[in-house]
Parts: C-alpha cells; sequence; structure tokens
C-alpha cells in the first residue's frame, strides 16, 4: 500500500538493508537503530572548517583581539554544542513522528506553497556548501598527496559523492560500520599527540566575547537543523533520532572544536597552520588522510539533502535521477568557480535557519502538537512569517555578517533603531528565543482570533 501525495506518510519498520524510496509517495522504511544514527550523525560532527573554525571561539572578536582562556573557550564550546545540537535532535523527532524530509515538514508551518521558500533557500545553500566541501576535501588531499593537481581531487570527490547519494541508507551503514569508529580513532590520537605540548593555564586570558564565541558553535550545528529530518525520518523511533543526533553530533563537534583549540594554543599559532600541526605528530599524515576522506560524509549530506528539498517542490520526481543531476551539477561548479567569494553569503543564508527552527520546533511541538497538515493543498499559514521574520532581524541587527553592502545597511537600520548589541549578546541564542517567543504569541493570537470569529449557534445545535 501506499500512501498518495495529498495524504500523510506510510511508516514502515524496514529491514537493515531497506534504501530511501524513489518518490514522496512511496512507504518510509525506517530500518536505522541507535547506532546507525551514532555514524551518521558523530561523522557529521566532524569537519576540517570545524578545527580550522576554532580561532573564531579562542578570538571571537577578530585576529589581534584577546584571547579567551582556555576555560572560557571549552565552556563556550560545550555550551553552544548542547544548545545547537538540542535543535537538530528535536527536528530529527519531528521526522521520525511523521516520516516527512525537512523541507515537507514546513508546510505544516507555513502551509504548502509558502514552504517553497524557506525551500529554495535551501536548496542554495546546500548546492554552495557541496561545492565548499568539494573544494575542501581537493585541498586537503593536495596536502597529503600534491601528485594529482586539484580537479582531479574534486572529480573523484563528486564522483564519490555521487555514488553515496544513490544509495543514502547503504552510505549510513558504512558511515556506522568503518568510518566512525576510524574517525573517533584518529581525533582521540590527534588530542593525545597534542597534549604532549606546553599548554597555558586554564584562567589565562579573558572572559570578553564568550557569548560571541558561544553563538560561533551554536551556528554551526544548527546549521544541521534543516536537514536533520532528511535522515531521522528512517529511524526506528523518535528516540532513536533524538539520541542519534544529539549524542552523536554533540560529543564529536566538541572533540573537533577542542582538538582545533589546543592545536591553536600549543603549536599552530594560526587556522592555516593547523592541518600542518596534525600532519606533523607520528603518523599524522595517515590521520589526516583519513579525516580528508571522511570530509565526503558532509558533501553527502548536502547534495542528498539538495534532492529531498526538491522533492518538496516536485515529490514525484524520482531521487535517483536528481541525485546525478545535483551531483554533476556542483562537481561542475567546483571545478569553475571560486566558492571562497561565496563564504559570507552562505553563511549569511544560514542565519535564515536559525529563527526558522525556533518557529518550527514550537509549532511542532507546542501548538500543532504534531498535528501537522504535509499535503500538498496545505492551506498557507502567512501569519507564521512574522516570528520568522522578527528573528531573522533580531540576528541582523546583532550579526549582520561579512557583507559589506548587507553589514551597512543593517547598521543604518540600527542607528534608526537606536539599538547597539551589547558585545555579550549571541545573535543565535537571542535570534532563536525571541523567535520562540514570537511564535507562541503569534499562536495564541491566531487562536484567539478563530474563536472570535467561529459563528455563534443556537438552538438544538447550540453547546451547554
Amino acid at each position: 500500500m501506499t500512501s498518495q501525495p495529498d495524504s500523510s506518510f506510510t511508516l514502515v519498520s524496514g529491514d537493515r538493508h531497506a534504501e530511501v524510496p524513489r518518490t514522496l509517495v512511496e512507504p518510509v522504511p525506517q530500518p536505522l537503530g541507535i547506532i546507525d544514527q551514532f555514524g551518521l550523525w558523530g561523522n557529521l560532527g566532524v569537519s576540517l572548517l570545524g578545527f580550522t573554525g576554532a580561532i573564531f571561539v579562542l578570538q571571537p572578536n577578530g585576529g589581534g583581539t584577546p584571547e579567551l582562556s582556555l576555560l572560557a573557550a571549552l565552556t563556550a564550546i560545550l555550551l553552544g554544542t548542547v544548545l545547537g545540537t538540542l535543535a537538530i535532535a528535536f527536528s530529527g523527532v519531528a521526522g521520525a513522528r511523521t516520516g516527512a524530509p525537512a523541507m515537507v515538514l514546513l508546510r505544516g508551518v507555513f502551509g504548502s506553497r509558502l514552504s517553497y521558500v524557506p525551500t529554495l533557500i535551501n536548496i542554495v545553500q546546500l548546492l554552495g556548501w557541496g561545492i565548499f566541501e568539494l573544494v575542501t576535501i581537493a585541498t586537503a588531499a593536495r596536502t597529503v598527496e600534491p601528485g594529482l593537481p586539484q580537479w582531479a581531487y574534486v572529480l573523484i570527490a563528486g564522483v564519490i559523492t555521487g555514488l553515496l547519494t544513490l544509495y543514502p541508507l547503504g552510505a549510513i551503514r558504512i558511515l556506522r560500520r568503518i568510518a566512525t569508529p576510524a574517525v573517533l580513532v584518529v581525533l582521540v590520537y590527534l588530542f593525545v599527540e597534542l597534549l604532549r605540548h606546553p599548554m597555558p593555564a586554564l584562567t589565562h586570558g579573558t572572559w570578553t566575547g564568550f557569548w560571541a564565541a558561544t553563538d560561533t558553535v551554536i551556528a554551526v550545528a544548527i546549521s544541521f537543523a534543516p536537514l536533520a529530518a532528511d535522515y531521522t525520518r528512517h529511524s526506528r523511533t523518535p528516540r532513536t533520532a533524538f539520541w542519534g543526533a544529539f549524542v552523536g553530533y554533540g560529543v564529536t563537534q566538541v572533540l573537533c572544536y577542542v582538538i582545533g583549540l589546543v592545536a591553536l594554543v600549543t603549536v599552530a599559532r594560526s587556522p592555516s597552520d593547523i592541518y600542518g600541526a596534525f600532519i606533523a605528530v607520528p603518523l599524522g599524515t595517515l590521520a589526516f588522510a583519513l579525516l580528508a576522506a571522511r570530509e565526503l560524509d558532509q558533501s553527502f549530506a548536502d547534495v542528498y539533502s539538495t534532492v529531498v528539498s526538491i522533492q518538496n517542490l516536485r515529490p514525484l520526481w524520482d531521487r535517483r535521477v536528481l541525485a546525478l543531476i545535483v551531483s554533476t551539477l556542483t562537481t561542475a561548479l567546483a571545478l569553475g568557480i571560486n566558492i571562497a567569494d561565496y563564504e559570507n553569503f552562505l553563511v549569511l543564508l544560514g542565519s535564515v535557519f536559525v529563527p526558522l527552527s525556533a518557529v518550527f520546533i514550537v509549532d511542532f511541538f507546542l501548538l500543532s502538537k504534531g498535528n501537522l497538515n504535509l499535503s500538498s493543498r496545505a492551506q498557507s499559514r502567512s501569519t507564521m512569517l512574522i516570528p520568522w521574520a522578527i528573528g531573522f532581524a533580531i540576528y541582523q541587527l546583532i550579526n549582520p555578517g561579512y557583507i559589506g553592502w548587507w553589514v551597512a545597511m543593517w547598521a543604518h537600520i540600527a542607528n534608526a533603531l537606536h539599538f547597539h548589541a551589547p558585545s555579550w549578546m549571541s545573535a543565535s541564542l537571542t535570534s532563536f528565543v525571541v523567535s520562540v517567543v514570537a511564535t507562541l504569541l503569534t499562536g495564541a493570537l491566531v487562536n484567539l482570533r478563530a474563536r472570535r470569529t467561529e459563528p455563534l449557534r443556537v438552538g438544538a445545535d447550540a453547546e451547554v
């Protein structure tokens, strides 16, 4: 029995060899156990960009500014990871309960047509990050073995990414069996080797910029919230989805940031030195090569979630055909453009999803209580755009990013509003909290209006 495009998803337990169906109208297998989810999210929590990103925790106010103390930086890493990963985990629960991918879940929040807005934004950012990951993989591979040109490594990474995307649940099983144990061994090994170098005192440094550092870590983690349900929809239970994402991603992101932090305060005084610091330790070349190969799970996730997002627009399109098209396009663009010029724009797009995640989580768990209309005919709920827009505006007022004209525009708006964000204010956390409150208020006002406009019944139809 198959579900129709306008009905809820049909969930089936599925065996361990089940694969993602071709379209969104077929039954959704749920074969992934807790170890499978640990494998997926544990790998996604590690990134080559995460190691170098530790500099934004150590010096949250930019180069040349005082460094946080190790105690402050470690606290920011732990707190930011927990808060950001909670958003991933709750978003994942919604996917496991409904069987719907992430962008389809937004039909229940905004209506079918309005869900196209975040879907298109998600497609653009995922395509960009997919390109960025292929370039990162190729750059790291050339660091280990410079014998091949950059374009050759891009092609190899693109082909492997495409193959993984054709068999997504099979890719997750490979991560669980092979990649995750190897990555954990490498991370622990690098951590121990780096700790052999003298470390500064835990309290040497400042706490100034602590919330900006925490904000960085939150933003990295919560960037996976718009992808979570694409994978947790195949979890056996919502509990599996929650703990697999929360523990799997949380543990490895903390390890990743801590290793980068330790490298910065011991042997590498800038992000560009970190990879060299890894290679310099005994067996470091092998360890770094494994980390570079592992980065393929990031490109896989970006490409596959692009495919699933497109299916929110066209539920009957074959995901395998889309996977080939998207992976080919991503590879071609990685060969032909300078993605470094696009990075700041990708960060700006990512800020869209911090308040969006808040709106979705509140609506799903508190307002709708899981009873969302996920059909292609779901009526528009334009009022739910209000808390999303408010949260986005708050984020930009606090941290407008790095694109010159965009920063200037928001600085002008902030001056007009006489708003000057204090240094301790976190853009991600503040935006999220404001969006939560705004969503609750919007929901209360909508319910009040519905009660006031409900026709009065009299006579035999009146309620006592």
